[in-house]
């Protein structure tokens, strides 16, 4: 999770992309311009079996002057000991 808050923080697409599971990764994706990621709080993770966890998050950001709070509880699967980005709820 937070490698790839960072990958947001620093606009690395590819790695989005690449850290996606393939079973959910859209064709491509656009960030938003001009956003200004302000900070990551992970509230809980939990495993939820040997290659699969749950991730419980509030990121931070402002988009043109607009304060944005973004709560999520993402799934993570492990594959070839990668962990990889399935979905998420929003919270």
């Amino acid at each position: 999770m937070r490698s790839r808050y960072s990958a947001f923080v620093l606009g690395d697409v590819p790695y989005l992309l690449a850290t996606w599971h393939a079973t959910q990764r859209p064709a491509d994706l656009k960030l938003e311009a001009g956003g200004k990621w302000l900070g990551l709080e992970i509230k809980q993770h939990r495993i939820t079996g040997p290659d699969s966890a749950e991730v419980d998050f509030v990121a931070r950001f402002r988009v043109a002057g607009r304060a944005v709070r973004q709560h999520e509880r993402s799934r993570f699967v492990r594959e070839d000991g990668r962990w990889l980005y399935v979905d998420g709820d929003a919270l």
